[in-house]
């Protein structure tokens, strides 16, 4: 528009001189060549012109300052309709960001939905949320409380596709702060934040973290642990990124606790509720399992066959209650003899119990077997305010040199605990080979 208007002005400005000029050149070409009088007329024509061109620059300046006018107001509505594109152009970027974010929830939530056990989900958790908010420069750390003792410990910690390792297991002076007031945490820059003091920090000197954010997973008013972004820059989460990170927190709650009451149903389907210990149907899967494995690496794998002798007497003359405190009893025991992870005991009947020794020999099995039987001799049982003594007789059988299949090394230990009780109770024997 701007563009037309000097066009318009330009086409009248060449006009209005044309018009001026060509009279003035006629008038100058007669009065020269045929009468020379006809200079005054001449110089009234060119006073007229003059003033008619003063008229002309008067009306070019007026509409000049309208036209800078014009400009200037189309100036300023072109800023104002930039600014409304920019404008528009957050918005949208801010609704595809939002829009990704819901569609990474749902598939988080998805993830989370097939993710039954304790360790899948903080998997999850920490993979999923590094998609989220890490790259090389940010940490996520993922603290759970422990479902029986209540303590906040370390479940899973990711930073870009690498778990690393975080000293501060139980948590650092922020996730503490996040513990008691049960809040979100934001933390621009840990030099210049006045809440917390930075020396006092212990355990995290490893790590070199600026800027962190770290919200509380609840259900109610039940906290199941704390859900932690970190960074080496400073001024690097944002209260959009925060209120992001206690939706996933909201989700990964529900999801913790749904794995903790799977856990715990798993558990009790596969322990004795009395003892503990792993059941039969699960130990005998397990036998089969580590025969295949021990056969692999060609390594032994020794089965104790155990029972309490006279243990009816027991019951007989103290009553169930009191043979159940014998059960126990054996049962730590037994925990505390083989408390290593490689070891697999279980309560394999009514006053029966099996231990699965992989990597050990027949000789080697013999000694721990000897142990045990002295051990259990040994321990003073209270029933009734009395002190009774419990004795066992235990049966011994070794992968691959007395069966070959589990049913066989079952029945061979089987054997050799009752040979032990037939000639004479409290003592070891081993498989008949």
């Amino acid at each position: 528009m701007i563009r037309t208007l000097k066009k318009q002005l330009y086409n009248q400005r060449c006009f209005y001189l044309t018009a001026v000029s060509l009279p003035l050149i006629g008038f100058f070409v007669y009065a020269t060549l045929y009468h020379p009088a006809f200079f005054y007329l001449l110089a009234l024509d060119l006073l007229v012109g003059l003033l008619y061109l003063f008229y002309i620059y008067q009306d070019m300046a007026q509409r000049r300052a309208g036209v800078e006018l014009q400009k200037q107001d189309m100036t300023e509505k072109a800023n104002l309709l930039d600014e409304e594109m920019n404008q528009e152009w957050t918005s949208i970027e801010s609704y595809c960001k939002k829009i990704l974010n819901y569609s990474q929830l749902k598939g988080l939530t998805e993830k989370l939905c097939v993710s039954f056990t304790l360790q899948e989900t903080s998997a999850v958790l920490s993979s999923e949320v590094n998609k989220f908010f890490g790259d090389r420069d940010a940490t996520v750390i993922l603290y759970l409380f422990h479902s029986r003792t209540g303590e906040l410990g370390l479940s899973a910690s990711q930073k870009g596709e690498m778990r690393i390792n975080v000293e501060a297991k139980k948590g650092d002076l922020y996730d503490q702060w996040v513990v008691k007031t049960l809040k979100p945490l934001l933390i621009e820059d840990i030099r210049t934040d006045f809440r917390f003091d930075a020396d006092k920090l212990e355990g995290e000197r490893s790590r070199a973290v600026r800027s962190l954010m770290s919200v509380p997973m609840c259900l109610g008013a039940k906290a199941v642990g704390i859900l932690r972004v970190d960074s080496t820059r400073e001024n690097y989460f944002t209260t959009e990124d925060v209120r992001l990170l206690n939706t996933i927190a909201d989700l990964g709650a529900m999801a913790v606790e749904n794995a903790q009451l799977y856990e715990r149903i798993e558990d009790l389907a596969i322990r004795d509720s009395l003892t503990g210990l792993f059941l039969r149907r699960h130990f005998l899967e397990r036998i089969g399992q580590e025969m295949a494995r021990q056969l692999k690496r060609q390594q032994p794998l020794s089965f104790l066959m155990l029972d309490l002798d006279e243990f009816k007497q027991y019951n007989d003359r103290y009553g169930h209650p009191a043979g159940d405190i014998v059960l126990k009893t054996i049962g730590q025991i037994l925990r505390e003899m083989f408390s290593s992870p490689e070891f697999f005991i279980c309560r394999y009947g009514g006053e029966e119990f099996a231990v699965l020794l992989p990597d050990c020999p027949k000789d080697e099995a013999l000694v721990l077997a000897e142990r045990l039987r002295e051990r259990i001799q040994n321990q003073p049982v209270v029933l009734r305010r009395e002190r009774t003594r419990v004795t066992v007789s235990i049966g011994v059988a070794t992968f691959p040199d007395d069966a070959q299949l589990k049913e066989d090394l079952v029945a061979k230990a089987d054997m050799a605990m009752y040979r032990a009780k037939a000639t004479g109770r409290n003592r070891v024997c081993p498989a008949a080979p």
